[in-house]
This record gives C-alpha cells, sequence and structure tokens, in this order.
C-alpha cells in the first residue's frame, strides 16, 4: 500500500521564512523544510497497482499560475486540545479552483471525495503532549502578523509518504505543469498570459 497525496511545493525562500516560528513552544515536533508543503489533497492509502491510475487521472489537470502567500498561524483542532500547528494562506480563489480541479480529476478514478472542507495550511508542528494555553496564545500572538513573500504556482505534485518514528519521509511520484510547456516569466499574471 501507498499513502500519497496531491501538494505544493514550497520555494526555499519561504522555508526559510518560516524558521524562525519553529521555536518557542516547548514538547513540539517542529517539521523540518523537506517535510513542509502545502496538501492539495489527502488521498490515503491506495494499492501499489492504482498509483499509475492515480498519476494518469491528475495529468489532466490544467490552469493559469497564480501566486500564493502564507498569511497567520493557528492549530488544530480549533478547540481542545491542539495536536498540530500550522501558518494559513491568504485568501485565494486559484487556489481553491485548482484544488476543485484535482477533486474532479481524482474522483473520475473512483477516489472518494475528503470528507473534510479544505483548509489550506502549512504545517509547522505537531504537538505532542499538553500545551499551556497561555503560552499557545502568547506564540500565537507574537507570530500573528506573519506573512510570507508571494510566490508562484506554476507546478503541483502527487506524493507518497511513510510514517517514521522521527516524522514522515515524502517522495514526489509525478510533477505536474499546471501549463504544459509554459515557463512563467517573473511578475507575469494570469491576465499577462492570456494576451
Amino acid at each position: 500500500m501507498l499513502r500519497l497525496f496531491v501538494a505544493l511545493p514550497l520555494p526555499d525562500s519561504v522555508k526559510r521564512s518560516l524558521e524562525p516560528l519553529a521555536r518557542g513552544l516547548g514538547d513540539v515536533r517542529w517539521l523540518t523544510p523537506d517535510q513542509q508543503h502545502l496538501t492539495l489533497r489527502f488521498i490515503g492509502e491506495v494499492d501499489n497497482g492504482r498509483l499509475d491510475e492515480v498519476a494518469e487521472a491528475l495529468a489532466v489537470v490544467q490552469g493559469w499560475p497564480f501566486e500564493v502567500r502564507l498569511e497567520g498561524l493557528g492549530h488544530f483542532p480549533p478547540r481542545g486540545e491542539p495536536r498540530v500547528l500550522w501558518v494559513g494562506i491568504e485568501k485565494n480563489p486559484d487556489l481553491k479552483s485548482l484544488k476543485r480541479r484535482i477533486d474532479r480529476a481524482l474522483a473520475d478514478v473512483g477516489l472518494a471525495p475528503e470528507s473534510r472542507k479544505f483548509a489550506p495550511h502549512v504545517t509547522l508542528a505537531r504537538i505532542r503532549g499538553p500545551l499551556s494555553h497561555d503560552r499557545l496564545a502568547t506564540y500565537l500572538m507574537r507570530h500573528s502578523l506573519y506573512r510570507s513573500e508571494r510566490f508562484p504556482v506554476s507546478d503541483f505534485h502527487l506524493y507518497s509518504s511513510w510514517l517514521k518514528s522521527y516524522g514522515a519521509e515524502h517522495q514526489i511520484e509525478a510533477s505536474y505543469e499546471l501549463v504544459p510547456g509554459l515557463d512563467q516569466e517573473p511578475g507575469r499574471g494570469r491576465d499577462d498570459e492570456r494576451a
């Protein structure tokens, strides 16, 4: 069985901007930069034989490149004992549209949609034990103004994942350009590409 998910990679400059956030909370396991990504769809465990089918289904997903910015911090679940600390994403209709296209492509090969609402984020840490409410509130307040630079999204990846004692290891199984063969120039947006 393979554990699969679809995600956007983060540029190194954005990963570096997350480094100052990865301290000051106590009993948490901070994700390493190679574990950081923006998940668009968690597929879960599939038979090894279905990898090609899933990979081919995603190849039909296309769209115009767009930009994304990380913004704000929070935790899951939002009430009760927090288990995951995350950085959010600035509202972005293009990102939601890409997510819908990915979901439709996967539904076409019989993969059921996710049951939970899409909450785009980048996981910063997994919280191991009880965390003082005051300490968490102070941490979130101290970093509440965090915003990354905007970064281009022109492709996405299908990853496999293996859970290890120190966290998950990810491997890219397939990569997809939103517009095959298009090299997006910095500063050019969707409207410029259509002209």
